[in-house]
């Protein structure tokens, strides 16, 4: 597994909607849990199977309409997504408000 570099808020939310999961997701699914658009899940969910974060395969059914490609961590991916995003969280932890100041 290759480190990704630069982790952006959009990694971050598709790592979030694959570690909350306990199913492989599929793409536009994922897309719609993140609010994010198909331009940047699509290419991210890519980068991340190249750099053996994820899996992908297509879905096995019965169902009629298209097939879908499935994405899943894998158990190196899940680790460096836990930990990516337990960093992102203690980055954007609410800041304390001030004190009120006595008059």
């Amino acid at each position: 597994m290759e480190p990704l570099g630069r982790i952006g808020g959009a990694t971050v939310d598709v790592l979030r909607v694959l570690l909350d999961g306990e199913r492989p997701r599929w793409g536009l699914e994922i897309i719609k849990l993140t609010g994010r658009p198909s331009g940047s899940v699509y290419p991210l969910l890519d980068r991340l199977e190249r750099h053996g974060w994820v899996t992908s395969s297509w879905e096995e059914t019965d169902r009629r309409g298209p097939r879908r490609r499935m994405y899943e961590l894998t158990a190196d991916g899940a680790r460096e997504g836990q930990r990516v995003c337990a960093r992102a969280a203690a980055r954007t932890s609410p800041v304390r408000s001030p004190r009120p100041r006595e008059a």
